[in-house]
């Protein structure tokens, strides 16, 4: 298995940062990496995404596998087949006395795996850590 992780401290309260999430037809105008959603963030309901790192370009089915109000959702894919490449997003907001902490997470495995970890390492973290600043500029101007 392999894990990316980052958390930002946000200025924003927990509903705006949940709402700025949730509202995937809008992603085009903030997210560098998941520049394109549709969907709707409801348990077993199915989002797709357009994903973009430096190095790749990815059209994705996922699987809202979780989704708790205003702190946490989580969305499940597959590229090829679950048993050659799978990953799970996790998106989590807690309440700090700044404001909110981001926690960005997403973990991969697969037999694939092995051919895709160091991209995933490299450009998949620095894809995420893009997205979570974005989010913040966003969350800290609206």
């Amino acid at each position: 298995m392999l894990e990316n992780r980052y958390e930002i401290i946000i200025k924003a309260p927990i509903e705006k940062v949940w709402e700025i999430l949730t509202t995937l037809e809008k992603y085009a105008d903030w997210n560098p990496l998941l520049y394109h959603a549709q969907g709707t963030i409801k348990e077993g309901e199915t989002v797709f995404i357009h994903a973009k790192t430096p190095t790749k370009e990815m059209k994705l089915k996922c699987e809202v596998t979780k989704v708790e109000p205003p702190y946490e959702f989580s969305w499940f894919f597959a590229v090829i087949h679950p048993f050659l490449f799978r990953g799970e997003h996790i998106f989590r907001i807690e309440p700090v006395s700044e404001g909110v902490k981001f926690a960005d997470r997403e973990w991969f495995k697969g037999l694939l795996l092995p051919t895709q970890a160091k991209d995933l390492r490299t450009n998949g973290l620095s894809a995420i850590i893009e997205m979570a600043k974005a989010l913040k500029v966003r969350a800290e101007q609206t």
